[in-house]
């Protein structure tokens, strides 16, 4: 096992939720997700479609950061128009970092406190509102604790989840789809009881315990063992470090720490 942060720990994981979807657009937004859709891209569903954050579809993931002499090679047009289109089509999978997150997988990214005087005052609702009902969903959070895993609800819910009480006629949106998230003490899934959050793995060095005693609501556990989050391959370290030259994943989170405790 060769060396490696808890952040390319969880980017190399991340990839795996595009590694079976069809030829849809992957958007990972922030760097993490980023990283994980072009490592996803580069080693495991090539049929995935990605731009170059710009205009344009772009056959390889474009790195982070100034790119120096990196030239994308170009693939296709990406105006709104198409981007839509496969938003609005169901055919992308994105996974974004909102900063609240709720038992029912709503999440924030507005504001913090009430909305008509919040204590902070975010993004806004953005297009969070579409992307759920519409494409599956996966999420990021590189600080897990009760600030962003919320006792009741968010404080102003940007995303659908699944709240029978917050659809319309009490149906679920045709597309509501949420996968995965990540964070950086576990890695979890909806695959509980009504969709419950359920959890799926454990970093290296991480109990139960302290992933409940750092979320507002019970987290939903299936019996036997929990599995360690799989350290990342050589390989995926090289793409990694290829598709972040700079070494942006160093600064996601708090003090960079390395994949495995006893490490430290």
């Amino acid at each position: 096992m060769a060396r490696h942060t808890l952040t390319e720990l969880i980017i190399a994981r991340a990839a795996k939720a595009w590694a079976d979807d069809p030829e849809w657009l992957a958007t990972g937004i922030t760097p993490v997700p980023r990283l994980a859709a072009g490592l996803a891209k580069t080693l495991y569903n090539p049929r995935l479609m990605i731009t170059d954050g710009e205009n344009w579809f772009a056959r390889d993931p474009v790195p982070l950061g100034p790119r120096g002499g990196f030239e994308p090679v170009i693939e296709g047009w990406a105006p709104y128009l198409r981007t839509f289109d496969n938003l609005w089509n169901g055919r992308r999978h994105a996974m974004v970092a909102p900063v609240q997150i709720d038992r029912y997988g709503q999440t924030n990214i507005s504001v913090i406190g009430d909305h008509a005087q919040p204590k902070a005052a975010l993004l806004g609702a953005r297009g969070f509102p579409g992307n759920s009902i519409h494409h599956p969903n996966s999420f990021f959070f590189p600080a897990h604790n009760k600030r962003a895993f919320v006792e009741g609800e968010v404080d102003y819910v940007c995303m659908a989840g699944y709240n029978p009480a917050r659809w319309p006629g009490g149906r679920k949106p045709f597309r509501l789809e949420l996968r995965l998230i990540l964070t950086n003490l576990c890695v979890m899934d909806f695959g509980g009881p009504d969709h419950a959050i359920r959890l799926v793995s454990l970093h290296p060095g991480v109990s139960f315990e302290e992933v409940q005693d750092n979320t507002g609501f019970p987290i939903h556990r299936d019996g036997g063992e929990t599995p360690e989050t799989p350290a990342p391959t050589d390989e995926e370290l090289a793409v990694i470090a290829r598709l972040d030259p700079h070494d942006v994943r160093a600064t996601i989170i708090k003090g960079n720490p390395p994949g495995r405790p006893e490490w430290g």
